[in-house]
């Protein structure tokens, strides 16, 4: 078979969907060892990428100039307020479309092309092109903005328009994907498909990641190492987390003398954080790192690693860190909303907790850092959902416009 793979985004660090699109690369490779795997990249920036390390038979790079012209910007201030239409977004999925006119899609079986972003503004320049009869979509995120849980943006009339123009290109798809059960569902039903919305997990994939900079990791000085590395944004809430490991080290001083929180963010509030628990000695709040030295450090480090899902009431998107996590058989304590993606994939409740309950976040961090200090054997919250066998599973699906697990 022929693969081609379109992608906005390959970087090895700073960005989630940089880490997962080159995983899901080396897991088609692993599934297709035969196959011709050809990729076009599509970015907006130089950036550091490593593409040498990415099994593909062929990659071509483009550098898209979404730099907007004045004229452009000037009509926009009215156009869009009369027709609700970007001039802005329309000349930027432009750049993108003058790319993919050009490559030849009928010499391949099926064709991949991946969001990145919240802008979306790969699939959105794809808008009645005929590449789109042989592509298989995946979506990363939702879009419009308005439908990201946890967003703050508000519907208007410009969201609409744009909701019209994406529900236009599912239409034209061969078939459509995200990386969540609960966002495949939902997006189905946001984009009146009249195609199922497949679901192919985020993956993680060592050998496509140069992992040998370790040199800004921070020493362990305690027993347990508890850290979260990530961003603070749509909802997720660390808060609550922080309070109930504040009173753990007040109810007892094993812990106190025994564990240590290390935070290492991005994203709004930070400051606020920093003043709110400046009192938890045990507590370092740190910018973020690269991927190779967060990697180690979650790696070898850490004992516990929390991950924040989006909140408060629901989360349909799967993190990219819980593929990671799980490729290292790390034990994670999943602070997440009542009805979240984690909850339909995490096979032992001991692995999550209500992000809105105090109490219950204390109790099972507690019971985790109790069993570290006497264990610290690899566990397996996710199961086996995210190796090779799941992953080839799923695709076999996708790729066969398969309803069930035939």
């Amino acid at each position: 078979m022929r693969f081609l793979v379109i992608v906005q985004d390959l970087r090895v660090s700073g960005t989630s969907e940089g880490i997962v699109s080159r995983s899901f690369i080396a897991k088609l490779r692993k599934t297709y060892p035969k196959s011709v795997i050809d990729s076009v990249y599509i970015a907006h920036s130089e950036t550091e990428d490593r593409l040498d390390l990415l099994p593909v038979d062929t990659i071509k790079k483009h550098i898209v100039n979404t730099k907007v012209p004045f004229w452009t910007l000037f009509w926009n201030r009215f156009y869009w307020r009369l027709f609700h239409v970007s001039l802005k977004e329309r000349y930027i999925h432009k750049q993108y479309a003058k790319v993919i006119e050009l490559l030849d899609y009928t010499i391949y079986d099926h064709i991949f092309i991946r969001s990145a972003g919240i802008d979306h503004e790969m699939i959105l320049a794809t808008h009645n092109l005929p590449i789109l009869k042989k592509t298989i979509i995946n979506f990363h995120d939702p879009y419009p903005l308005s439908w990201y849980v946890g967003s703050k943006t508000n519907f208007s009339k410009l969201e609409f328009f744009r909701l019209k123009r994406m529900m236009q290109i599912v239409g034209q798809a061969k078939t459509c994907s995200s990386s969540a059960q609960w966002m495949s569902h939902d997006l189905e039903h946001l984009y009146a498909s009249k195609k199922k919305f497949y679901t192919l997990p985020h993956q993680f994939d060592e050998t496509v990641f140069d992992l040998s900079d370790k040199s800004q990791m921070l020493a362990k000085n305690k027993k347990i190492s508890i850290s979260y590395h990530g961003a603070l944004m749509f909802g997720r809430n660390i808060e609550n987390l922080l309070i109930a490991y504040q009173e753990l080290l007040q109810e007892d001083v094993i812990y106190k003398e025994n564990t240590e929180f290390v935070l290492r963010l991005k994203g709004d509030g930070i400051q606020q954080l920093k003043q709110k628990f400046s009192s938890i000695e045990n507590l370092q709040i740190l910018d973020c790192l690269n991927f190779s030295n967060s990697s180690n450090e979650q790696i070898h480090d850490s004992d516990i690693v929390i991950i924040l899902e989006n909140g408060p009431l629901y989360c349909n998107v799967l993190v990219g860190k819980a593929p990671f996590l799980a490729a290292f058989g790390k034990p994670v304590l999943c602070v997440s909303p009542k009805k979240s993606e984690l909850r339909e994939i995490i096979t032992d409740k001991k692995f999550i907790a209500n992000m809105n309950n105090v109490q219950e976040i204390k109790e099972k961090l507690k019971a985790l850092i109790d069993h570290r200090m006497i264990s610290n054997e690899k566990v397996n919250p996710f199961g086996d959902y995210f190796s090779d066998a799941n992953f080839k599973k799923q695709l076999y699906k996708i790729l066969n416009h398969l309803e069930d697990d035939k």
